[in-house]
């Protein structure tokens, strides 16, 4: 049974006022998707997870450049993140690495990925997918679940959202296993009578559907027989004595009938079609009733493709029945991958050729990921493609089973079994109450558009209450000088936007000791608390598989033993090498200097710009303003030790001047947030880590991770007959990791690599999507036989 609001418009001006307040609604309600390609399915510990991240505008499937930073978690089987990790996007791509630490235990796991936008929304539009992890140091049960009973979950869903007495109406039912598998069965809808009235039994993957017209003065029940024989009875869905009825149907293929059945008071009145493909490409119209039925007849060409969400209003504007309808996109991403030969010899280089075109005939440009990989026999299933992601999962609740069957075209039956799937398949972005809702929606989490957000709160220590209006300052000793301000709110909250935030750091945070001191922060986990979409599968591992398990964690070892730089980790360059303050208007470099032993001596005979005052014993700076030289500030200006505030400047003036570097100045007025300083001093050690300076134990200190460091993929080139006879074991699986390759207009690209000395069966597995939406992916193979003396 549908609940919606009620509107509340006349007749004649319902249908362009839903319009109006959808369009406010999708403006704000941005969708964003992510996909996520991971190398591969199956890891053992010590392994390491590349993977390459597809951001995209959900309207359009077009790259998105909204969020710079992803968040990525690895979780158990009790939603548990078992490693944690946030990396950088730019132009909606991004990527990075993993490696499973040895703490792991065998099981399957779930990879999820989003955004910090993308947390305001339900956790089932994250991406996921699942992984195999084995631990072979650690004894583990290759069948934990085999005495585990198989629950059953059976659902029923009349088509439109209710079943009406008297009025003929179709009902899609699916059937899963726990999991999350579709189910075999014989099923009866019986009436009180025990008479059976409809007999059905699933098309696919649990799903099906039957006709039925629920008649006045019966109840019914359904009984479901299972394939060990098990009989189960289940309540058939409410029956309404007043409601509307939706049929929709593919009149022809240019065509879709929507046939609307009314059963109320009123069945002379219009009722309005409203549909909608990830909240654009809108189509409208209103018809009357007559005799109690509307036929609308859409025309494909101006329904978005993917999923389209078709709305019925009655008269008073107020939703009365939904469903989901499914039409195939025109044009199909070609993506193509050759390499020159079928079979190779070990430490041989291979010459991959790849090509894309949208319908065959037409080239364009695109960004591809390339995953080529050992498919031995402890091999997983591949994860979906983008394509099928992007179109169908990634707009369905649960767990769709086998997605890329659906994407077959020329098949009437799996056009049928598509459309069962959009019966049964529950989905809503939003709902129709916040559309029509008199104040604006509004989003905890905003969308990280220039950089991460660290998130906390202030507490008055006395109080314990939050404290509003309160200055904080984060920074992190570091170079180039990086300090982030913000102003607590009337919830103590407090939220620090922070740039080129890069790897592990050690984070201070603190208000102004000198004015504020009886204050304490608490910090928020930036990852989400919402649970997974869809639980985790049986794990199982074949005791058959033990000698090639063991040889792939050999294969690992030895590669991490003799090849220690198979991962060549990036220091990462700084866009802007200058403190956050910009450009200085005064630097002294103090080893250009004879050296004073005492911090006062150095400010008051070197450091121009500053002068050193002294009232009741406790040292001042004080500093002219560049802008207006006849005024000298009267209060302190912030004082920087490498970034980190000292809002006490007799612990500066007792640090040891020979442990620093260099003094910057700002002399003049200078804004971060609502903060406003009289000029800026900041002092830089040698190495950047405070060398010793001992901060005032107000502040806190915490570990924080940023975004991780990019490291690239690095493989041995045997492109030298010294290389080629080398002795050092390369044992590798993953041959090549390319997350990151934009083809030419024409739409070719090229690639190499070598192979390693571990013979056998390679799987190339690819992955893209153009500029303008459209997704694609390619799976082939090639051999590779040990090299002959």
């Amino acid at each position: 049974m549908l609940s919606f609001p009620y509107l509340g418009k006349g007749q004649d001006n319902n249908l362009s006022e839903i319009e109006k307040k959808f369009q406010l609604f999708s403006q704000k309600a941005i969708q964003e998707k992510l996909y996520l390609h991971l190398d591969r399915s199956f890891y053992v510990v010590g392994e390491t997870i590349w993977f390459k991240a597809y951001d995209v505008n959900g309207a359009s499937n077009q790259l998105m450049d909204l969020s710079k930073i992803a968040y990525l978690e690895v979780m158990d089987k009790e939603q548990n993140a078992v490693i944690q990790t946030k990396f950088s996007l730019s132009g909606g791509k991004g990527n990075g690495s993993l490696i499973i630490p040895s703490s792991v235990v065998s099981g399957n796991y779930k990879v999820r990925c989003y955004t910090n936008w993308m947390k305001n929304f339900s956790s089932d539009y994250f991406f996921e997918t699942t992984i195999s992890v084995v631990n072979p140091f650690v004894k583990f049960d290759p069948n934990p679940d085999e005495k585990q009973e198989i629950a059953y979950d059976i659902q029923f869903f009349p088509e439109g959202g209710q079943l009406v007495r008297n009025v003929e109406s179709k009902i899609g039912f699916r059937a899963v296993a726990s999991d999350g598998k579709g189910i075999n069965f014989n099923g009866v809808l019986v009436n009180q009578n025990n008479d059976t009235l409809v007999r059905f039994s699933p098309r696919k993957f649990g799903i099906g559907n039957f006709m039925f017209k629920p008649v006045a003065g019966n109840e019914y029940r359904i009984l479901i027989k299972d394939s060990k024989g098990k009989i189960n009875a289940y309540k058939l869905p409410e029956v309404q004595e007043q409601g509307y009825i939706m049929q929709v149907k593919d009149s022809t293929a240019n065509l879709v009938k929507v046939i609307v059945t009314a059963q109320t008071e009123n069945s002379e009145s219009n009722v309005s079609l409203f549909v909608h493909a990830h909240q654009a490409n809108i189509y409208s119209e209103t018809k009357p009733l007559t005799s109690g039925k509307a036929v609308f007849v859409l025309e494909k060409n101006k329904i978005g493709e993917g999923i389209n969400q078709i709305t019925i209003f009655n008269a008073s504007g107020k939703p009365v029945s939904e469903r989901l309808y499914f039409k195939r996109p025109a044009k199909d991403f070609i993506v193509d991958g050759k390499v020159s030969k079928q079979e190779y010899n070990t430490r041989d280089k291979v010459i991959m050729d790849l090509t894309t075109n949208s319908d065959a005939t037409i080239a364009e440009m695109s960004n591809l990921s390339v995953s080529v990989f050992l498919a031995d026999s402890i091999q997983n299933d591949d994860q979906e493609n983008i394509s099928s992601y992007l179109y169908l999962s990634s707009d369905l609740k649960g767990n769709v089973e086998s997605p890329e069957y659906y994407a077959q075209r020329n098949s009437n039956e799996i056009d049928s079994d598509l459309d069962n799937l959009m019966i049964t398949q529950g989905w809503r972005r939003f709902k129709w109450d916040d559309v029509f809702s008199k104040t604006p929606v509004t989003y905890a989490n905003l969308p990280e558009f220039d950089g991460h957000f660290i998130y906390g709160k202030v507490f008055n220590t006395i109080s314990n209450e939050p404290a509003s209006g309160i200055n904080t300052y984060l920074a992190a000793p570091d170079f180039p000088a990086r300090l982030y301000f913000s102003q607590s709110d009337a919830t103590g909250a407090i939220r620090f936007e922070v740039k080129e935030f890069f790897g592990p750091k050690e984070i201070t945070i603190q208000t102004n000791l000198s004015l504020d001191s009886t204050y304490r922060f608490e910090m928020a986990n930036p990852f989400s608390k919402q649970p997974l979409k869809v639980g985790l599968k049986s794990f199982f591992f074949d005791k058959k598989l033990e000698n090639q398990l063991l040889r792939r964690t050999v294969n690992m070892q030895t590669g991490n033993s003799f090849l220690p730089k198979i991962y060549k980790e990036n220091k990462y360059v700084f866009s802007d090498s200058i403190a956050f303050f910009g450009a200085p208007d005064e630097k002294y470099f103090l080893d250009d200097f004879t050296r004073f032993p005492t911090m006062e001596e150095v400010m008051r005979e070197y450091v121009r710009g500053v002068m050193v005052r002294r009232r009741q014993k406790e040292f001042h700076f004080r500093m002219v303003d560049k802008l207006f030289p006849q005024t000298i500030f009267n209060t302190d200006p912030l004082i920087l030790l490498d970034g980190i505030p000292v809002f006490n400047t007799d612990k500066i003036m007792a640090f040891d001047p020979l442990k620093v570097k260099k003094i910057e100045l700002m002399n003049a007025h200078y804004y971060l947030g609502w903060g406003d300083f009289t000029g800026i001093v900041s002092l830089s050690t040698y190495r950047g880590d405070l060398a010793g300076f001992e901060m005032d134990p107000r502040v806190l200190v915490l570990p924080y991770e940023g975004a991780q460091i990019k490291r690239e993929f690095y493989e041995p080139k045997y492109d030298t007959q010294v290389k080629l006879q080398s002795r050092v074991p390369d044992f590798r699986n993953l041959l090549h990791w390319a997350p990151d390759i934009d083809t030419d207009v024409q739409g070719k690209a090229q690639l190499s690599f070598y192979t390693s000395d571990q013979p056998g069966r390679y799987r190339v597995i690819i992955q893209g999507i153009t500029k303008t939406g459209l997704a694609g992916s390619k799976t082939f193979s090639f051999e590779v036989t040990r090299r002959s003396l």
